[in-house]
């Protein structure tokens, strides 16, 4: 079935002027000023998506389909996305199929899909997972082993020795394991989705979804569910802003007040996820961006 591209344009366009409404409301009349930070705007929503949104997509690879995306594992250090787990209808059913954000090349908000930089061969030879089985340290190596990807764990950064996600195969090869390891504790959206958020001064709803930023693939927000607590909204909290997690208690422990969050801005599906609105988030927990930290460290790795 092929994409509605009449309703798709036309979404598109209704959604890039609604950020150039709230960018001409943030900056006034200078259409020059407006068009450019309009752009800017536009690039950011384009870039964040909701996990449970993604969940579906179709994934293709370099000569065709490979199924759907079922859900992410994503480690507890960094809160990025390190897989892709696959749905892949009749083909390889059984064992788990992961595909690591190195290969991912692009999100489609509009015809739902994102390309993947491999073949369905590459795919069906990689390391085998059985379906029952979480992922190890040694299934980690192997993998990427497999595919020649640089080891995430292997350095401070988001992505090992590099702050950002390098798809670049020659770099790849300069990969050294000097810097120290630490171990990756991966978890599945779906299971952390449910957990119980706990303030510093009590309990204040639930862990509803998550915000993916595909540039990284870095998990830049946990939405909050608050409406079995108090009349209240879905907000969004940073996983910078996690004390601590426990598993046992499917809780997880934030460094906030009930009433900061229940002041926050309030996040709904119509909302313009965009540097504005970030801004406004971060300026009411009184926080700096994550995207100033992200800044210096790339920086230092140039």
């Amino acid at each position: 079935m092929k994409p509605n591209t009449e309703n798709s344009e036309k979404g598109t366009t209704d959604t890039i002027g609604k950020v150039k409404r709230v960018v001409q409301k943030t900056y006034g009349n200078n259409n020059m000023e407006v068009d450019d930070k309009a752009q800017e705007e536009e690039k950011r929503f384009f870039m964040l998506h909701n996990a449970k949104v993604l969940k579906g997509y179709k994934l293709n690879s370099l000569d065709g389909e490979i199924g759907r995306v079922k859900e992410f594992y994503f480690d507890d250090r960094h809160w990025t996305v390190r897989y892709l787990v696959v749905d892949t209808g009749n083909w390889l059913t059984s064992r788990q199929v992961l595909i690591s954000p190195y290969t991912l090349t692009g999100v489609n908000k509009e015809e739902q899909y994102i390309t993947v930089n491999l073949t369905k061969k590459q795919i069906e030879e990689s390391p085998s997972l059985n379906l029952d089985k979480p992922v190890s340290r040694q299934f980690e190596d192997s993998f990427h082993g497999y595919y020649g990807y640089p080891e995430y764990w292997v350095g401070s950064y988001m992505w090992g020795i590099y702050p950002d996600i390098v798809r670049d195969r020659e770099k790849w090869k300069a990969f050294t394991q000097n810097d120290k390891a630490w171990d990756p504790n991966l978890r599945s959206t779906q299971e952390v989705s449910g957990h119980h958020i706990q303030a510093a001064d009590g309990e204040i709803g639930h862990v509803e979804d998550f915000i993916i930023d595909e540039e990284t693939w870095a998990i830049r927000y946990l939405i909050i569910d608050t409406k079995n607590w108090w009349s209240g909204k879905e907000v969004l909290v940073s996983p910078q802003w996690i004390d601590h997690i426990s598993w046992n208690e499917s809780k997880v422990f934030v460094n906030l007040t009930c009433e900061t969050i229940k002041q926050s801005p309030e996040f709904t599906e119509w909302s313009l996820l965009t540097r504005t609105y970030e801004n406004r988030l971060y300026q009411h927990y009184k926080r700096q961006g994550y995207w100033v930290d992200e800044s210096v460290s790339q920086t230092i790795c140039q």
